[in-house]
């Protein structure tokens, strides 16, 4: 039996049969257990081969008549969502930095029966009720999908225990020996060939205006990204087929020395040296 059909179950029986009554209008419960599964999914990030970390801080928010309908259950209703979370990060062998939260906001923007989900990583360490004084955590990669305004965006550095970052290098110290990342030599290779990473990204795909360009059908035009931050991360451009890196499908990845990553039937292989 799949994660949400037992959610689903689990539902009907609570409060003697109260949810299935007050869900009886378009926002069903099922619909936001699968819109927080593929929030994980969309934002799974991997931080080595045996971990990949997605959110545990999720905002579900619905209009103001549902939200108005659902307020006096929404404590119990976060945690059974939550508990299908964890449920289905287990499934997926995702890892979470803290405790996994489900809250409800209301949203005048959305009209009845529609919602709209958000999500942050926070780590064991960081209250869910940070103020908005408080500093946010670390913004994704350079180029990466920003969130919504007013909400803090995932960290994107390494898990503790992780190599401290480098300073960020100076404009031109790409490729330069002794200016921040230049220290590292980087390159990809397909198919035998070695193409050098000599600038701050380096774009892959089948148009001639990627800066590597692969003769794959199942390589969209610009397929992915590859960015020479510390450590160096990879990310899908909106591409038809996605990625595959290190046998984990994502939207974006760190990468590390040998890393392989699958667009369309061509494997990449990501490599760097110091020096």
């Amino acid at each position: 039996m799949g994660v949400l059909k037992r959610f689903e179950q689990r539902l009907e029986g609570l409060v003697n049969g109260t949810f299935a009554k007050v869900f009886k209008s378009e926002v069903q419960p099922v619909e936001i257990a699968g819109a927080l599964q593929r929030e994980c999914d969309n934002n799974a990030t991997i931080w080595n081969r045996d971990r990949t970390v997605v959110p545990n801080d999720f905002i579900v928010e619905l209009s103001g008549n549902d939200f108005q309908r659902l307020s006096p259950y929404a404590e119990q209703l976060g945690e059974e969502l939550a508990g299908m979370v964890r449920e289905y990060a287990k499934q997926q062998r995702y890892t979470f930095l803290g405790d996994i939260r489900v809250h409800l906001e209301k949203a005048e923007s959305l009209d009845t029966g529609l919602y709209r989900v958000r999500s942050r990583t926070l780590s064991a360490s960081t209250s869910a009720s940070t103020s908005a004084s408080a500093a946010p955590p670390a913004g994704p990669p350079p180029g990466a999908p920003q969130p919504p305004a007013g909400y803090p965006a995932r960290p994107a550095g390494p898990p503790p225990g992780a190599p401290a970052r480098r300073p960020e290098p100076a404009a031109g110290g790409y490729g330069r020996p002794g200016a921040g990342y230049g220290r590292t030599r980087r390159w990809v290779e397909i198919n035998g060939t070695r193409h050098q990473i000599s600038r701050p990204s380096m774009v892959i795909g089948r148009s001639t205006e990627a800066d590597v360009r692969i003769d794959d059908p199942g390589v969209s035009r610009r397929h992915c990204e590859i960015q020479a931050t510390e450590p160096a991360t990879v990310r899908d451009l909106g591409s038809t087929n996605g990625i595959v890196v290190d046998g984990q499908h994502t939207k974006r990845a760190t990468l590390r020395d040998g890393s392989r990553i699958i667009v369309g039937s061509t494997t990449v292989i990501y490599r760097q040296a110091e020096g």
